[in-house]
Formats: structure tokens, C-alpha cells, sequence
């Protein structure tokens, strides 16, 4: 894989599709756990996009060691940044879940037998896990994204970091 686009580095190209759709995945994934009824209507769509999101942090992890090459060492963001497909898989194991949970529900009476029949403990606990998984998707993707700009501004807020810190 090329790690330049136009002789830009393909890393923080990449690094936009994890942070949009990574939140994006945990908040459909946190709204199919508490609202039961949009599962079928969203469900297929938030499994999509929590899928692309997964794939997506292989692909940044690749090229922010591609770009690492180039520039150095950036510190804590990169063992950070290995661990987010840590959180990214679960999140898609919850969407699947959830999704299924929905498939199992919208079963005629006749076709459903014992062993196929979710119970409604279960399904809370499903729930539960669901976001308490996208509650730590997005607090991980913030440590991640700001390690990242720590390693590329340092501590200075951008605003002032082109002023000399004189601001």
C-alpha cells in the first residue's frame, strides 16, 4: 500500500474514516441497546458501518507505522492506537449481537423453538454489554485521537501553537 496520497502521508487520511466512523458506530450501537425497536430499521446499517470502522483501524495502525518511519517515534499515540482494534472488534461483536437479538424477536411464534428463543435476561445483558462497549469505544478513540495531536502540536492548543505560545 502506498503511504502517500498526492505526496500527502496516507495516515491522517485514514486516521478521518476511524474518527468518524468509529463514534459514529458506538453511538448506533448505544441507540439499538436502549431503543430495542429501531433494531430493525437500523440495525443492518449500524453492523455496516461498525464493520468499515473495524476494518479501518488495521488500515490507520498500517499507516501510522508507514508514517512513523518517516517522522519518528510519536510516543504513547502509537501503542494507543494498537489497541484501538481491541475495542473495534467487541463494538462489531455488539452490533452483530444486536442485530441478531432483532432477527431472533421478529420470528413468527411457529418458527421459533426453545433453543432459538431469547430470553429477556439475556437480552438486557446484551444490552448492557452493548453500551458499556460504546461508552468505551468513544473514550478510547478520544485518547487515541488526542495523543495523536499531542505527538503532532504538542501541548500548546492549536490556536496558539503558530503564535510561538505568546498568545
Amino acid at each position: 500500500m502506498p503511504d502517500t496520497v498526492n505526496g500527502l502521508p496516507l495516515h491522517p487520511l485514514v486516521v478521518h474514516a476511524v474518527v468518524v466512523l468509529l463514534p459514529l458506530a458506538a453511538l448506533g450501537v448505544a441507540a439499538l441497546a436502549i431503543r430495542p425497536s429501531w433494531r430493525g430499521r437500523y440495525g443492518g446499517l449500524v453492523v455496516v458501518i461498525t464493520a468499515l470502522a473495524t476494518v479501518a483501524v488495521p488500515v490507520a495502525s498500517s499507516t501510522g507505522e508507514d508514517l512513523e518511519h518517516r517522522v519518528g517515534d510519536p510516543g504513547v499515540h502509537a501503542q494507543l492506537g494498537d489497541t484501538l482494534i481491541w475495542f473495534a472488534l467487541p463494538l462489531l461483536v455488539a452490533a452483530v449481537a444486536l442485530f441478531w437479538l432483532h432477527r431472533q424477536e421478529a420470528r413468527p411464534a411457529g418458527e421459533k423453538t426453545a433453543s432459538r428463543r431469547t430470553s429477556a435476561p439475556v437480552a438486557v445483558v446484551i444490552a448492557v454489554l452493548a453500551v458499556v462497549v460504546a461508552v468505551a469505544n468513544l473514550v478510547q478513540v478520544y485518547r487515541v485521537g488526542d495523543s495523536g495531536a499531542k505527538a503532532v502540536w504538542g501541548n500548546a492548543p492549536a490556536a496558539s501553537a503558530g503564535r510561538g505560545g505568546d498568545g
